[in-house]
């Protein structure tokens, strides 16, 4: 995915993606609130940008099974709204 491509997605989705899979007891407030410092940082410091989905597979704290059931569910709210 290109970096423009995912700040463009995450500007849409990230909060609410981290919000999901604490509700769905996924992750933890905590956990949560760290990855969101994280991506802050590096797009900060110039580093390509990451979806909070990405950093928790990378920190081993979500399977891709796991994202997939938060982006169903995110989906699926999307679609209700609409």
């Amino acid at each position: 995915m290109s970096q423009q491509k995912g700040a463009k997605l995450c500007s849409v989705y990230c909060r609410r993606f981290g919000q999901i899979a604490v509700e769905m007891e996924l992750i933890t407030v905590e956990q949560l609130v760290e990855a969101l410092g994280e991506q802050a940082r590096d797009d900060v410091e110039g580093r390509p940008h990451r979806l909070l989905g990405t950093i928790f597979f990378e920190q081993g704290l979500m399977t891709p099974g796991q994202m997939d059931q938060v982006l169903n569910r995110l989906f699926s709210q999307q679609e209700q709204e609409v």
